[in-house]
């Protein structure tokens, strides 16, 4: 299984001078730009990290799923949450021969922690012998920071302050999720159970 990102979120997307308020950044200064630079980068990494723990994408973008098989014969739990579009799947044969499926042939189960690829009529279409199935997908809460649900929106930003306050610390201090962080996501996490197949 290979996931990735297709799209990434612009910079216009992330709260860089909400954030910069949240941690009373002077503003005027000549580095203003530097500091604008850093928020971003901070804000960035915390969401990275936010999401890593809770399987969902805070703000929508596109991802590419590549997996060689199905786990169950009519459904597969989606990677991440919550997804929005299942833009497309295509077959690929052993020779990397594309076949691209109507969109009678599958559907989107929608579901907060766990939505679904699901097959109309019952399963979902064969992968070819020795061959792959992409689906393509876009996931998130929405495309602007007020979409991101208000715990989770805070949680990024102690997570960016800690970040910010410790950037010359090494070792767990540093690397640690802070108390306060762990308790905001805490709801949103997924629990996997049977390797994450059409549970």
């Amino acid at each position: 299984m290979l996931l990735t990102e297709t799209s990434v979120v612009p910079g216009s997307a992330l709260p860089v001078q909400a954030f910069k308020d949240h941690l009373r950044l002077g503003s005027g200064f000549a580095d203003d730009g530097v500091q604008d630079a850093l928020a971003e980068t901070y804000l960035r990494a915390a969401i990275a990290a936010i999401e890593g723990r809770i399987g969902k994408a805070l703000l929508a973008r596109d991802f590419l799923w590549v997996l060689d098989g199905w786990r169950g014969a009519s459904a597969e739990a989606l990677p991440v949450a919550p997804v929005t579009l299942i833009a497309s799947v295509t077959l690929k044969d052993a020779a990397g021969a594309p076949t691209a499926l109507p969109g009678s042939a599958y559907r989107l189960v929608r579901d907060a922690h766990r939505p679904k690829i699901a097959g109309v009529g019952g399963s979902l279409p064969s992968v070819p012998t020795d061959g792959t199935v992409e689906v393509a997908f876009t996931a998130g809460f929405g495309p602007v920071w007020a979409d991101v649900p208000v715990d989770l929106a805070q949680a990024v930003f102690l997570l960016a302050a800690h970040y910010h306050e410790n950037r010359h610390e090494v070792g767990d201090r540093a690397t640690a999720l802070p108390f306060g962080v762990m308790a905001l996501i805490e709801r949103w996490r997924t629990v996997r159970v049977l390797g994450g197949g059409e549970a």
